[in-house]
Formats: C-alpha cells, structure tokens, sequence
C-alpha cells in the first residue's frame, strides 16, 4: 500500500512532454525527421522542443541558347528551441523556364533564397541563393555574358558566358561553389554546374531526399550550361544539377531533380527548363 501511494506521488506535477505534428514523419538514429516538400504547418504542442532545421530552396529554371541555372540556398538552423505553436512552412517549388527558384522558409528564420535562372542568349545570369550562369553570345564577339550573384551563405555565383559568337554559356552555382565559366578556345566547353554539399547525407537518406550519388546524398547543386556551335555541354553537378545540352540539336533543356533544389540545365533551342523543388526537414529527438 505505502508502496503504491510513493508510486503515484512520483508522478504528480510531471509535465507532458512536447507533440509536434505535421509534414511527413521518419525515424530513425534516435530522431524523429519532419518533412516537407510543400507548404504546411509544424505544430507543437504541450511543451518547448529543441530542433535542428533544414532549409533548401527551388532550384532556378533554363532558357534555350543558355546557362545553367543556380541551385537554391541551403542554411542550417541548429538548437532552435520551439515554444507550443504553429510554424509556417514555405517548400520552394523550382523555377519554371526564365524564372528563378522559389524560396523556402521555416517561421521566422532566415529566408533561403531559390537559385537564379540561367540566363538566355545574350544575357546575365540570375541573382538567387546561387546565381545563374551567364548565356552564349549569339551575334558578332562581344562582351562576356555574366553570371548571377549568390546570397551571402545560402550559395556560389553563377559562371559567365564566352564573348565568341555562339559560344558555350557559364554553369549555375552550387551550394559548394561556382559554376564555370565557358571557354570557347580549344574546342570549346560551357561550364559546369557548381557541386552540391553532402553534409546532410543522413537526412536524405532517412527522408528519401536529396540525389544519391555513391552511397552519398548531395543537396543544392547547379545545373551546367549549354552551347551552340563548338564545343561539349557542361556537365551537371551532384545535388540534383542537370546537364547542359548542345542547343543547336537539342529541343530543350533538362530539369533539375526534384526534392534537392538542383538546378536545371542550359536550354535548347526551343525550351528551357525547370529547377528542382527544395525541401524542409526538421529533426528532434524521439
């Protein structure tokens, strides 16, 4: 008897612990993962919770005669202590043709900014969470076609185009680092797409996220740009950045792999194409 009533006053006073609801739900290493691949609410009730926060934003789309798009910024909150509310989740989709990426947002953190389109001929690279590349020169030589800056700690810049006449166009920054400029001279090559980062290979195995690229999960990466007379397309990058393709055979673009934020690929000569959509994860412990 006495042993039973120490039993129930042990238990008097101790508080619930947190509910969190909201997204899709893995587990796995000891943590419960929430994701999102659209808009949506993460509600927590009952008590605070301490979660580490992933946020990628919609890689930037293509034009035809163009360069790689940029990759959408990624930033990673972690230790963010959530009091019992609802947090808006924005999921950034990924840019249609000669549009740059949505953003992503988890509550009132840092906004992640989509990647910048790639450019057409003759033009600059998109500004995003990393830039754009730089299009092809499609008249007489001229000047080089610039890449799209990057936000400060979400990405790289975008590569520029080469000034030759239809030349090969500059690759879209990844989350790793710049696209490449393209070079006409010896044979000529458009850039490549800056690399994507597989720091959080876990989180895109458990959630089935992010490109796999031998054994490894790569997110945010940029796409590589194409040409048109001479030269080899740029390649893509791991992190869901497409390839660049030879515009003068090739009708359009490809697109960036969904659920990483890749960039699309430079364009072909009718179409570009669309970026990869980001993602939002957020992991507690079970």
């Amino acid at each position: 008897m006495i042993g039973n009533m120490i039993a129930g006053l042990t238990g008097i006073g101790v508080p619930p612990g947190p509910d969190v609801t909201g997204g899709t739900l893995f587990t796995s290493g000891g943590y419960n993962y929430r994701l999102f691949t659209g808009n949506g609410t993460l509600t927590v009730s009952n008590a605070n919770v301490t979660v580490d926060v992933l946020v990628v934003g919609g890689g930037g789309g293509t034009n035809p005669y163009g360069g790689g798009a940029g990759a959408g910024g990624l930033l990673y909150f972690s230790s963010q202590t959530l009091s019992p509310a609802g947090y808006t989740v924005t999921c950034g989709a990924g840019g249609a043709t000669n549009a740059n990426g949505g953003d992503s947002q988890f509550g009132s953190l840092t906004l992640v900014k989509g990647g910048g389109k790639g450019a057409g001929s003759d033009g600059t690279g998109g500004n995003g969470g990393s830039g754009g590349g730089g299009g092809m020169w499609s008249g007489t030589p001229g000047a080089t076609m610039p890449g799209g800056s990057p936000t400060s700690g979400q990405g790289y810049a975008g590569g520029s185009g080469d000034p030759a006449s239809n030349s090969p166009a500059g690759g879209g920054g990844g989350k790793n680092n710049a696209g490449g400029n393209g070079v006409y001279s010896g044979g000529g090559q458009a850039g490549a797409g800056g690399q994507g980062v597989l720091d959080y290979s876990t989180w895109g195995s458990v959630t089935g996220t992010g490109q796999l690229v031998s054994g490894s999960y790569y997110f945010a990466g940029g796409g590589g740009g194409s040409y048109y007379a001479v030269g080899t397309a740029g390649a893509g990058s791991n992190g869901g950045g497409a390839a660049g393709v030879n515009a003068a055979v090739t009708g359009s673009g490809n697109a960036g792999t969904i659920y990483t934020g890749g960039g699309a690929g430079g364009g072909g000569s009718s179409a570009g194409a669309a970026g990869g959509s980001g993602v939002v994860i957020v992991r507690y412990a079970v």
